[in-house]
C-alpha cells in the first residue's frame, strides 16, 4: 500500500511517515520546505518519495494529484497546516488568508479529489489532522480556530455520506491538544499544557485510522477537557479559551 502525506516535512506528517514506512507502507512525502522534506526521504529510503510543492495553491493540489494519481494510493493524510496568534483586528491578512488556503482549501481539494478514486475501487484511508481546536471557538487565534472547525465538520458529514453509501472507504479527524512541534514558534505562542510527543501522537492516529475511528483525540486530559467543553456555556467556553489563548503568548 501507499500513503500521500502533505506537511511531511516536520512534526507529526514527518512522524507519520515513519509509523506507515515502519509497518511496510510505501509512502510519498509533500512539503514546501524542500531542504527538510528531501532530509525526511533519505532517512526513510527507497520507501520514500518527496514531492516538494506549496500546496496553499490549488493549482499546485491539483497539478500534485495529477503527478500521483496512476500511483494507486491508498491512505491520504492531510497534514499540512499553521496557526497564527493575535487579536482578529491586529493579525495580517495575508498570512490568515494563506492560512486558510492551506488549513480549509488545500485539504478539502485533495480530500475531494482522492476520495473520487478511493470510492471507485470501494477502499482507501483518509486522515485529516485538525485540532482540539475545532471544538470551539477561539478568540487570540480565531482564524485557525476556524479552519480547524471547518476540518472537523467536513469529515463528520463526509464520513456519514460514505456509510450511508455502504462505502469501505474510512475518513478520519485526528485532533490533538498541544504537541512537541514546530507548530507554536510559527504562531508565535507557548502552551501551557506540556505537549505530547510527536511519535506517540503519530502512532496513536496511524492505529486509530486503521481501526476506523472518525474523531482521534490522543490523551485522556484532552479527552476529558473536549467531553466538558460539550456542556459548558458558550459565554464561559469563550473566557476559558481566551485565557488560556492570552497565556500563552510570547
Amino acid at each position: 500500500m501507499k500513503a500521500l502525506i502533505t506537511g511531511a516535512g516536520s512534526g507529526i506528517g514527518a512522524d507519520i511517515a515513519r509509523v506507515l514506512v515502519d509497518e511496510g507502507y510505501e509512502v510519498i512525502l509533500v512539503s514546501k520546505g524542500k531542504v527538510k522534506l528531501e532530509k525526511v526521504a533519505k532517512e526513510l529510503g527507497e520507501k520514500a518519495t518527496a514531492i516538494p510543492m506549496d500546496i496553499s495553491s490549488t493549482y499546485n493540489c491539483m497539478d500534485l494529484y495529477n503527478q500521483v494519481k496512476k500511483e494507486n494510493i491508498d491512505i491520504l493524510i492531510n497534514c499540512a497546516g499553521f496557526g497564527l496568534f493575535g487579536e482578529f483586528t491586529d493579525t495580517n491578512i495575508d498570512k490568515e488568508l494563506d492560512m486558510i488556503d492551506l488549513n480549509i482549501k488545500a485539504l478539502h481539494t485533495l480530500t475531494k479529489l482522492f476520495l473520487k478514486d478511493f470510492v471507485r475501487k470501494d477502499q482507501g484511508y483518509i486522515l485529516n489532522v485538525a485540532s482540539c481546536a475545532g471544538f470551539m471557538p477561539g478568540p487570540l487565534m480565531a482564524t485557525y480556530y476556524a479552519t480547524k472547525n471547518y476540518v472537523v465538520s467536513l469529515t463528520k458529514a463526509i464520513s456519514f455520506e460514505l456509510k450511508k453509501n455502504g462505502s469501505n472507504v474510512s475518513i478520519s479527524a485526528l485532533c490533538p491538544g498541544p504537541v512537541d512541534t514546530n507548530f507554536n514558534k510559527i504562531a508565535k505562542v507557548e502552551f501551557s499544557l506540556k505537549g505530547l510527543n510527536s511519535m506517540d501522537v503519530a502512532k496513536y492516529a496511524v492505529q486509530k485510522m486503521f481501526d476506523e475511528k472518525l474523531i482521534i483525540i490522543p490523551g485522556f486530559k484532552m479527552k476529558s477537557l473536549i467531553n466538558l467543553s460539550k456542556f459548558v456555556p458558550t459565554s464561559m467556553l469563550l473566557n476559558i479559551v481566551y485565557n488560556g489563548q492570552r497565556s500563552k503568548s510570547k
